[in-house]
């Protein structure tokens, strides 16, 4: 979900294979998962002793357009679904979440934005060292809307993004506009959402690699619920849409480092920065420097409120191995291997 104008390290050759043509075929789950979270939304009130609210006008860092808040307006709990809505209104809010900035004057800056939406976390909550993540969603269309289930780190031990690292279950971005895949037929809508990991060292040293799963015209996310998962083990993370494996990211191919006090770098060892606790983030952001610039580019004002619906979020761990997290992995030969840097 976060900035991504810098480095970028995107499969070119590769990606047809993840963007599917054909009914795809579905991987068994592994043994070993054992739920140990989960929020079904079957109260009519958000619980939050799982979720809190962002509230801030920033952009999210990425020239965006909505000011996150906590009103019921925007996010609220009704007949077992989780709503993530976005409205087209002006809204003035405090620029920075409280609790990213120490000093009163900085908690007193304002930004005002065309639009509103939310952005849930679970951060100091719940968080998690490996594991599967299923979250079943249905997600918002149109030029410029941007719905992303992610997980960042609960404390940062590798520095300032993307140092600690970022790990994006699903990113999707202007569903049933014109897409500009240019592997897909002419005239298709956009149906893509992504998988990706940011790394390296802090912005603007950071890189990502990712790759995107296209689904059939027909089945257009936007239209239909379905269920976005990652397992993530010490060596490797995997991405799956409907049970479908389709990429894998080895932890060779991806790397920390941080920044010292005198400016020089150090290379964090082992399997950093994905060694770490991260926490869930479930958001529905409006225009930023992705969106805008792809598709039919800008954001599109009408038809606003849009929501992102939720179904519920389950957290599995490997009971075979908690430490680690390896031994319940869920796979398929024809799954795309991501190459970083």
């Amino acid at each position: 979900m976060s900035v991504k104008p810098y480095v970028v390290i995107l499969l070119t050759g590769v990606l047809s294979a993840c963007q599917q043509t054909a009914e795809p075929v579905k991987a068994s789950l592994g043994d070993g998962w054992q739920l140990v979270w989960q929020d079904e939304f079957s109260q009519n009130t958000l619980d939050l002793a799982k979720w809190q609210h962002e509230v801030n006008c920033r952009g999210g860092g990425n020239d965006e357009q909505q000011c996150y808040t906590a009103r019921s307006e925007n996010s609220f709990v009704k007949n077992g679904l989780l709503h993530i809505v976005a409205r087209q209104e002006q809204y003035t809010g405090p620029l920075h979440n409280r609790d990213e900035v120490s000093s009163d004057a900085e908690r007193e800056k304002v930004a005002t934005q065309p639009f509103t939406s939310a952005r849930l976390r679970t951060k100091n909550l719940a968080d998690w060292r490996y594991g599967r993540f299923e979250i079943r969603a249905k997600l918002p269309a149109g030029q410029g809307a941007w719905p992303a289930i992610w997980m960042l780190p609960t404390d940062w031990h590798y520095g300032r993004w993307a140092s600690s690292g970022e790990i994006d279950i699903m990113e999707a971005v202007n569903l049933k506009t014109l897409t500009d895949d240019k592997t897909a037929p002419a005239g298709s809508l956009e149906t893509r959402v992504h998988g990706t990991l940011h790394y390296g060292g802090p912005a603007p040293e950071n890189v990502y690699s990712g790759t995107p799963y296209r689904f059939n015209e027909a089945d257009n996310p936007a239209d239909n619920f379905h269920v976005y998962a990652l397992e993530w083990q010490q060596d490797e993370i995997r991405w799956y849409v409907d049970d479908v494996h389709y990429a894998t990211f080895h932890h060779d191919h991806w790397y920390s480092t941080s920044q010292q006090q005198d400016g020089s770098f150090i290379e964090n060892k082992g399997f950093a920065p994905f060694d770490q606790r991260f926490h869930l983030l479930l958001n529905f952001a409006v225009g930023g420097n992705w969106p805008a610039n792809v598709n039919d580019k800008g954001v599109d004002f009408a038809g606003y409120p849009k929501q992102m619906l939720v179904d519920y979020v389950r957290v599995f761990q490997c009971s075979k191995n908690i430490e680690t997290g390896i031994g319940c992995a869920t796979t398929q030969p024809s799954a795309v291997q991501i190459k970083g840097k």
